[in-house]
């Protein structure tokens, strides 16, 4: 049995549809791992341990913090600028400080300028893997573990970087469950030693 026209059309856009809608849908974690495995849009490496190789060549790394509108934490480096050799471990720090009368979870996103860089700076540990809960008045220092890779300086459009600015940009999230609860269970003490 052989479909009219009008049949063959309807399928054919229902097929358009579900393939756009499918393409909508893997966009982003496929974006996500593009990324990663690139450097593209700053998307930085991850590593378990250090370089095995250090060039007698040095690097600037710049450090930037911002949070979202609202946020009501206070965000920042502990240093501006580092000076390193490439493939050496560096360590930087980062200050938090929740001034509410709440506590307050926040995640920070992060990126790397110049783009073409962002592949060849490696995490090694940082803040910015979990999630972070600051207490009413608490103030933490967050470090980040990091180095160049090596391979940064015979990279056709990565090798003229002389300076790499690393930002981060905090948001707030939900509190995890066991923090709501946590914070019910503060409040309801403070309630009963009001009365």
């Amino acid at each position: 049995m052989a479909m009219d026209s009008k049949s063959k059309t309807v399928v054919r856009l229902v097929g358009v549809v579900l393939t756009m809608g499918a393409l909508a849908w893997a966009s982003v974690p496929l974006y996500d791992w593009f990324c990663r495995v690139t450097g593209f849009g700053g998307e930085t490496s991850v590593a378990t341990a250090g370089s095995d190789e250090i060039l007698e060549k040095t690097i600037k790394v710049r450090f930037d913090a911002s949070k979202e509108r609202e946020f009501p934490w206070e965000f920042k480096p502990l240093q501006r600028e580092v000076e390193l050799r490439i493939g050496e471990t560096g360590l930087a720090f980062y200050e938090a400080y929740n001034p509410t009368d709440k506590p307050i979870a926040g995640q920070a996103s992060y990126n790397v300028a110049p783009f073409e860089a962002g592949g060849f700076f490696t995490k090694i540990d940082c803040f910015c893997f979990s999630q972070q809960v600051l207490q009413p008045g608490e103030r933490v220092e967050m470090p980040v573990t990091f180095y160049v890779d090596p391979e940064i300086v015979t990279d056709r459009d990565a090798k003229y970087t002389h300076t790499i600015t690393l930002s981060y940009t905090f948001y707030q999230i939900d509190l995890p469950q066991e923090e709501q609860q946590a914070a019910l269970d503060q409040g309801s003490k403070t309630d009963k030693n009001l009365n």
